[in-house]
């Protein structure tokens, strides 16, 4: 579904993203590991096309995207769901859904409300929130925001950066379950994530990055690539 090959990215002078190669398959959950700074972030960010990609190509179902804009990106199938997770302001929670239906703008009303109607079963507490303001629920329930939002475009491809970013324990537990739901439902996930151990229950395959490089690939099911993948994040 995703295939990436000999990618690089700069901001300005420095040069972040050199020289990844990475494929994600349709239905699996690849994670993204290694120390802050490696360019794990800005690598999400030059799929999704908010980076411009300086060299190497980047397909989608085949199809070239990198050097596309963000939004025609989007509109193929590829959702990015943010660390920061971009709760717009001054919006209620529905309307911060609402805005994701610009991912799919041939999409008719009645779609759209079956849409919305399957993320509030998909996540109850949006449903009780939905007349709140995003920007004062807590930071699970704004997580859980920005993963509904890109879900309701019906993206095939989710880009997940740092769920469990600043979460109690027990949302850790909720989001990741929502992502394991979204897995048995076929969607393909590359996740970036700090809390390694809890990303590993949700991965089929991982790769860790050091100075911008893929430097190790494992399968997540192998107890000894597991091993060596927490021994060199933790050095």
């Amino acid at each position: 579904m995703l295939a990436i090959a000999d990618l690089h990215a700069h901001y300005g002078a420095s040069h972040i993203v050199q020289g990844v190669d990475l494929a994600v398959r349709a239905g699996e959950v690849v994670g993204v590991f290694g120390r802050n700074g490696v360019g794990k972030t800005t690598l999400l960010k030059t799929i999704a096309g908010w980076v411009r990609a300086s060299r190497g190509e980047v397909r989608f179902d085949g199809q070239r995207i990198d050097g596309a804009p963000a939004d025609r990106i989007c509109r193929l199938g590829v959702g990015f769901v943010p660390e920061d997770r971009r709760i717009f302001p001054g919006l209620t929670v529905e309307e911060n859904l609402m805005l994701g239906f610009m991912q799919v703008p041939r999409r008719g009303g009645a779609a759209n409300r079956a849409a919305l109607a399957e993320i509030y079963r998909r996540f109850p507490r949006l449903r009780e929130r939905r007349r709140q303001h995003g920007t004062t629920l807590s930071g699970g329930e704004q997580q859980m925001l920005a993963i509904a939002r890109v879900l309701v475009g019906a993206p095939r491809l989710l880009l997940v950066d740092e769920p469990s970013e600043g979460l109690a324990p027990m949302m850790v537990t909720e989001i990741y379950a929502i992502l394991k739901e979204l897995k048995q439902a076929g969607r393909a996930i590359l996740l970036v994530e700090q809390n390694v151990p809890q990303a590993l229950t949700l991965c089929d395959r991982f790769v860790a990055m050091e100075r911008g490089r893929v430097v190790f690939k494992g399968d997540a099911r192998d107890a000894a690539d597991c091993e060596r993948l927490l021994a060199a994040i933790t050095v």
